[in-house]
């Protein structure tokens, strides 16, 4: 073994600029492949935890006739006593926090510039509201007993043109089919991370978003957070009761879940397309040096050696060449990682309503990764050296000593 491995190795060696050109082409597909899932893994990690964080919580709990696809206020389709309701849950072992939200669909209008927006009615000082608290980059969040102040997305802040302390004009829909004008001062602004939900949020304390919509101790739905998300399941079937409905995250963000889906689907496609370029590379590497070493294939058939040792011969040389170009790879996927783990991809306001997209996606590349495209490569590159070996391994020595290339 180790004389065909000094022979594969002289042999690969022979022409060192091709040899090398073929495994950085390896090396190339493999770090462009782990990037892009380190890519794809950090989207579909943060594009779920931005959601559950900002939105959709892991659980929620409405009442039977809510419609999650329009902002009703009709008394029969909101919670009663939510805060009561909100205390209760909050006292199981899985649950990390369980609040009220009151949602409003209206405009705001400042500087000569208006735009629609939705209201979250919410307790500031709860658990799950921190994200409007942490989030702060100009003023102060509100608080439970503001009754003149909001909060607002730093996106539609600049789009109003309104800096903090300025007034804006604040009109809602009520629970009674009229709209309820009132002028806010602007007592904070937030970056949530994401500019599609920036530039159509605003924030209030849940009194004073049920006194504008007058929804008055009533709220769309309880918001739930977990510990762990996994025990979601668990938690939903807990919770089930009469006269309410209970939506796990994922059942919340049905269109994320699908859109990550098809993600994947398309990267597997890229994926192939991807290691198909560089088998190809292989493979005409190897089928030259076949060409090019004709002769000398004749005269180790003449000699003696077997079919097999050929065969064998010329799979161990791609072998080698895959482990080359493999750990290459690696090595600049990995780099690549870390460099843009640093620095991330921006994508800014993207135009996706059901989605939240964080602005920037830092990748987040795991061990199994690795493993999985490192075999997936070294395989391909294997079966790619499989029709030159066999080509050469067929020769017949008389044929091959008389051949003129």
């Amino acid at each position: 073994m180790n004389t065909m491995i000094k022979l594969a190795l002289r042999n690969i060696g022979r022409n060192k600029r091709r040899s090398l050109f073929s495994a950085l082409a390896l090396s190339l597909g493999v770090g462009l492949l782990l990037l892009m899932t380190g890519f794809l893994n950090g989207e579909m990690d943060s594009t779920i935890d931005t959601t559950i964080r900002l939105q959709s919580g892991h659980l929620q709990i409405r009442a039977e006739n809510y419609n999650e696809n329009r902002t009703s206020l009709k008394w029969q389709d909101l919670i009663e006593n939510p805060i009561e309701m909100a205390a209760k849950i909050a006292t199981m072992a899985p649950v990390a926090d369980a609040s009220p939200r009151l949602y409003l669909s209206g405009m705001v209008s400042g500087s000569d510039k208006s735009a629609g927006i939705r209201v979250y009615g919410l307790l500031p000082d709860s658990p799950s509201s921190l994200p409007y608290v942490a989030g702060i980059v100009q003023g102060s969040p509100v608080s439970v007993d503001d009754k003149d102040s909001l909060e607002m997305g730093i996106a539609l802040a600049e789009k109003l043109g309104v800096q903090v302390g300025e007034t804006v004009e604040l009109s809602v829909n009520t629970s009674n089919g009229n709209v309820e004008v009132q002028n806010f001062k602007v007592k904070g602004i937030f970056d949530s991370g994401v500019v599609g939900f920036d530039k159509s949020t605003i924030v209030l304390p849940l009194a004073k978003a049920q006194s504008i919509g007058q929804a008055e101790n009533h709220a769309s739905l309880i918001l739930v957070t977990l510990d762990n998300r996994e025990d979601a399941s668990l938690v939903k079937a807990s919770l089930s009761a009469p006269g309410y409905q209970v939506k796990d995250w994922q059942e919340m963000n049905e269109f994320m879940m699908t859109m990550e889906g098809m993600a994947n689907q398309y990267f597997g496609i890229i994926f192939f397309i991807v290691l198909a370029i560089t088998a190809t590379v292989i493979t005409n590497t190897q089928l030259m040096a076949v060409f090019e070493r004709t002769r000398e294939i004749g005269i180790l058939l003449s000699m003696g050696m077997k079919s097999a040792r050929i065969l064998w011969l010329f799979l161990l040389e791609s072998a080698i060449m895959a482990v080359a170009g493999v750990v290459l790879g690696i090595g600049l996927g990995i780099l690549a990682n870390v460099l843009f783990g640093l620095v991330g991809f921006r994508f800014g306001d993207i135009g996706l309503t059901n989605v939240l997209l964080p602005n920037v996606i830092y990748p987040h590349l795991k061990f199994e990764n690795i493993i999985n495209i490192s075999m997936y490569a070294m395989v391909i590159t294997l079966l790619a050296g499989i029709y030159p070996a066999s080509l050469a391994a067929r020769m017949q020595p008389v044929e091959a000593l008389h051949s003129s290339i």
